[in-house]
């Protein structure tokens, strides 16, 4: 055979990578443009009178009251306790609930204790224990603390130790096999391991904090964003009542994003 009738080998042909699809890429811009939009659309029904005024407000309206809030000094009024006590109550809740979690993916007896206590705690509806806290606690910050601690909590606990759970086992014998110890496989192992679904946990714990900080304000507080809502509601005034829940959202995207940049810092040896 003579070497005009062998095939063309020399030239190697690109290959298309087949290994995307799957992982999340980020679109800038995207979801900003889906809310001005939104906004948009919002603006001109009710400018129209395809939507009442008593059904939503127009948005400029609602963002004059936001800039009115700002102005008055009342932003910060209201806004400083419901950060204190979303801050103060949600570290107990979570720091213990990480503890609890980590201690009943680790330990037999603790898990055989611990998990039917939550099991039975998780679906109580915690706003209906504030009555209760109010009572052993007071109606000043103890209840509200206590709220919003027991709230975080439970899901914390839950998402903690099904995270452990989720452990690649290969990596525990492995490092079993290269003679590592108890401690060592834990610190090394388990908890990196673990830690991307503790975070991920972190922001419905985050979420549901900030309903029940929402629900406690409503009884017996003078200042923070629940209180400003509540008598916003009471006087139906429309553009003061979504103002409070457009602090409301921001305050969870913030907190979303701040627990973004965690993963970003903590997890960078997953590439």
């Amino acid at each position: 055979m003579s070497d005009a009738t062998l095939p063309d080998t020399a030239t190697p042909r690109p290959v298309p990578f087949r290994g995307g699809g799957f992982r999340p890429v980020a679109k800038r811009g995207v979801g900003l443009a889906v809310f001005v939009v939104l906004l948009l659309v919002i603006e001109w029904g009710t400018r129209a009178g395809w939507i009442g005024n008593l059904t939503l407000p127009r948005p400029s309206d609602v963002g004059a009251a936001l800039v009115e809030l700002y102005q008055s000094g009342m932003l910060w009024t209201h806004l400083g306790p419901s950060l204190a006590r979303l801050a103060v109550g949600s570290l107990l809740g979570i720091s213990a609930g990480i503890g609890v979690g980590v201690l009943i993916g680790l330990f037999s007896y603790i898990r055989a204790g611990l998990v039917p206590l939550v099991a039975a705690l998780f679906p109580i509806p915690k706003i209906a224990l504030l009555p209760l806290f109010v009572i052993w606690f007071g109606i000043d910050e103890g209840s509200k603390y206590a709220l919003i601690a027991l709230g975080t909590f439970t899901p914390t606990v839950v998402s903690t130790y099904g995270a452990v759970d989720n452990v690649d086992r290969a990596l525990v014998r492995m490092g079993q096999s290269f003679g590592l110890g108890w401690w060592s496989i834990v610190r090394k192992i388990i908890l990196p391991g673990a830690l991307p679904g503790i975070l991920s946990g972190l922001r419905v714990s985050l979420a549901i904090g900030i309903i029940l900080l929402v629900a406690a304000e409503m009884l017996g507080a003078e200042h923070g964003i629940g209180a400003y809502v509540l008598q916003a509601g009471s006087l139906y005034d429309l553009e003061r009542l979504f103002a409070g829940v457009v602090i409301l959202s921001a305050l969870g995207v913030v907190t979303s994003w701040v627990i973004g940049l965690v993963e970003k810092r903590l997890l960078r040896w997953r590439g």
